[in-house]
């Protein structure tokens, strides 16, 4: 056996070089307030569609670009404590972790572990599940976004496709989505020379926010119909379609404004939605010139905007509601042709009257410059009401000059009148509101607004005091409208 003789010395020297070696280190950290940190992606996204219970694991890295050594005063995950999300920091198993350095010219790795269950409730494991990594380092401060998938959807155009346009044509055949799966939507969708078929049941969940591409910056999270493309959302009573937020927490339910909505351009016809919700949009529906919708039996709602906006456009309406929009309820604009039957528009909590319609657009921004096109709205049935005095505002470029330029007609409507008659405004509006009833605040209209259960109260002024229109027997619920006595409103009331 051969031993070797280690000199004393030797090792003493050894030790002092240790203890300089570590005082080097402390003394070559940086203590500018300002640290600046490089990474190799802004975004980690974990692009597997979870199908059962599994886990990924994905990893970026923090560069440190200095001649001295930095020490990150945290790494950590914005909900560390209920995260979907696992992080290892340079080999610390943590979702919190403290004081990393990185030497000069060096870099760290961070992995990070996501880990799902696609079978758990949607309240619990969403379509689309997004959080956030906060590095501090000093004053400086960076984040980086973790983006998953936790269901099994259909992704459309796919998953990657958030912040992009993505135009899709089917060669004027039908794209029906009918897979039993809900539908996702990222991104800006533009579909062309295609009838986009949705049958009953279907649910479609898009993904919304601020996108930044070379083409600017914009709100994302939008369907656009092209002129030759349309919508048929075919949902039934019993299987209502459903458009809204892919964000399906329970504190999410009623924020407006969080995707763009339904856009359909120049020339679109053939668009008819019935038995549809859609939630959470800026606007709910937009018609531009030249376009045709019909709805049916449907609800907009929660929306950062109108529920409908429409430029010289058509639209015609059956049996549908209309309730907490950030802008008007029904928002006509630069003329048209309207027709709306037994529909609801309580527009409270906004400064915005539920029903706006004028013959105008603006060329600038001063409005020095304008296009004049003919209005013609016709109302039956219908209620406009909300918070503020006025709940119809009208502008006529005509000044009642030219009736056909400006010609609005309701009967047997349920408004919300009172400057709107001054001798400057429309003194006569009731002339061309017949057997209207003008809401007082002692009325009783709705079963329980605070809950937004917009059906008729027992003592509801809109009960028994409607026109009959023949072919339109059911209300929203299928309820059948009694003969000779119908209500005011998309609801009849159950005696």
């Amino acid at each position: 056996m051969q031993s070797k003789y280690i000199n004393p010395l030797s090792f003493s020297c050894l030790f002092v070089l240790l203890i300089c070696c570590l005082a080097c280190q402390d003394d070559n950290v940086s203590s500018e307030l300002d640290i600046p940190l490089h990474f190799s992606v802004d975004t980690l996204r974990f692009d597997t569609v979870f199908t059962q219970a599994g886990s990924a694991t994905r990893s970026f890295k923090i560069y440190n670009e200095l001649d001295e050594a930095v020490i990150l005063n945290s790494v950590s995950l914005n909900n560390a404590s209920t995260s979907f999300f696992r992080l290892n920091v340079d080999g610390f198993a943590q979702n919190d972790a403290k004081n990393i350095r990185i030497e000069a010219n060096d870099s760290i790795y961070v992995f990070v572990e996501v880990t799902i269950d696609p079978d758990n409730p949607l309240s619990i494991s969403p379509y689309f599940i997004e959080e956030s990594i906060f590095i501090q380092a000093n004053n400086s401060n960076y984040t980086i976004q973790l983006e998953a998938w936790g269901q099994n959807a259909n992704y459309i155009p796919n998953r990657q496709s958030g912040g992009r346009l993505n135009y899709v044509s089917c060669n004027f055949q039908d794209w029906v989505w009918d897979d039993p799966r809900p539908y996702v939507l990222y991104g800006v969708l533009l579909i062309d020379s295609c009838k986009l078929v949705l049958p009953p049941g279907t649910e479609v969940y898009v993904h919304g926010g601020i996108a930044i591409n070379e083409l600017g910056i914009f709100n994302d999270g939008l369907m656009v119909f092209l002129s030759n493309g349309s919508l048929r959302s075919q949902g039934t009573l019993e299987q209502p379609n459903l458009f809204k937020t892919d964000r399906l927490e329970e504190e999410f339910n009623e924020v407006q404004g969080q995707w763009s909505g339904i856009l359909f351009s120049r020339g679109s016809f053939g668009n008819t939605i019935s038995h549809t919700r859609i939630e959470n949009s800026i606007v709910g529906i937009s018609v531009d010139s030249a376009a045709s919708v019909r709805i049916e039996s449907s609800v907009i709602a929660y929306t950062g905007g109108s529920g409908i906006s429409a430029s010289h456009a058509s639209i015609y309406a059956e049996n549908s509601l209309f309730y907490q929009n950030g802008g008007s309820g029904i928002s006509l604009n630069f003329g048209g042709n309207y027709l709306f039957n037994y529909c609801t528009i309580a527009n409270y909590d906004n400064q915005d009257a539920a029903l706006q319609a004028n013959n105008i657009k603006c060329l600038t921004g001063d409005c020095s410059e304008i296009l004049v096109n003919n209005l013609n709205c016709n109302f039956t049935n219908c209620i406009f009401t909300g918070n503020d005095r006025d709940e119809i505002s009208f502008l006529d470029f005509y000044e009642s000059s030219n009736p056909q330029g400006f010609d609005f007609q309701f009967e047997h409507c349920i408004v919300k009148v009172d400057e709107l008659l001054n001798a400057d405004e429309y003194p006569n509006f009731f002339d061309n509101c017949n057997n209207c009833i003008n809401l007082q605040n002692s009325d009783t209209l709705f079963l329980n607004l605070d809950e937004f259960d917009l059906s008729l109260d027992t003592s509801s002024i809109a009960i028994d005091k409607g026109k009959e229109i023949p072919f339109i027997d059911l209300d929203i619920l299928g309820n059948f409208r009694e003969s000779n006595a119908v209500d005011i409103g998309c609801y009849e009331f159950q005696k």
